[in-house]
């Protein structure tokens, strides 16, 4: 299974989605509110427009991954006027960021702790680990991010066909595609989704990538995020650095 890819353009894609959302300028090829024409997209492509405040449709019409991987995104993150945290970090752009906000959290959860260097440069992050080991990350990473996605309850049965349908746009791994469907449709379980945790490294960017996701003012997606932390067993003080990196790549 090959997760590495579509994570890396799910996370990129932020970046596009925040812009377009925010009334920055549409793709080629599309109309001024960000839906092109009726056709066979149509009814998707309104769905996003509403999901997205108006442009997210746009990016559907468009061509290429970025423009797949911004239309399964705008459908993960659901309302995103209510998901500000989740689309500004998420243009920080990517996995390999991902493994750069889990390094400098530890670095400075480390340091309030009188570690010194030598314990930070052990870490393998996944900015840092062998490619035959990016994958394992990745896998655990998308789980996290679907996982997330589903906290608030809003990913109802119809949105699930409508990612899925997406994803398998964007890629055509059947393996990854029934993994995505079996992940999609799984009951919201904190305890089984730390189970792909197989590193502290990855319970981490795990975390990170769910802070990412969620409004944490919303009692229910906050309720997820710290019962996920207990489960992937995250150090207090490391918890708080993790959502620290989040908000300080906002600004």
């Amino acid at each position: 299974m090959n997760t590495r890819g579509l994570l890396d353009q799910l996370l990129k894609s932020g970046q596009d989605l925040l812009k377009n959302a925010s009334g920055g300028p549409a793709p080629s090829g599309s109309h001024g509110n960000g839906v092109q024409g009726k056709g066979a997209q149509g009814g998707l492509n309104d769905l996003l427009g509403k999901v997205g405040g108006g442009n997210l449709g746009g990016f559907l019409s468009g061509a290429g991954g970025g423009a797949l991987a911004a239309g399964a995104m705008g459908l993960l993150l659901g309302n995103k006027s209510a998901r500000k945290i989740g689309g500004k970090a998420l243009t920080y752009g990517g996995l390999a960021a991902l493994g750069v906000l889990a390094y400098k959290a530890y670095g400075n959860w480390q340091a309030n702790q009188g570690q010194g260097a030598s314990q930070q440069t052990e870490l393998q992050t996944v900015d840092r680990v062998p490619p035959a080991q990016v994958e394992q990350h990745s896998e655990a990473i998308l789980r996290a991010l679907v996982a997330a996605a589903k906290a608030d309850g809003h990913v109802d049965a119809n949105e699930r066909q409508l990612i899925e349908g997406e994803f398998t746009r964007l890629t055509g791994d059947s393996d990854l595609q029934q993994w995505l469907h079996v992940e999609l449709n799984k009951p919201l379980d904190p305890t089984d989704v730390a189970r792909s945790a197989r590193t502290p490294e990855i319970a981490a960017e795990m975390y990170l990538a769910s802070v990412m996701m969620v409004d944490e003012e919303h009692f229910m997606e906050r309720a997820y995020l710290d019962e996920l932390a207990k489960q992937l067993k995250i150090e207090p003080g490391l918890k708080q650095e993790l959502e620290n990196q989040v908000r300080q790549s906002q600004q």
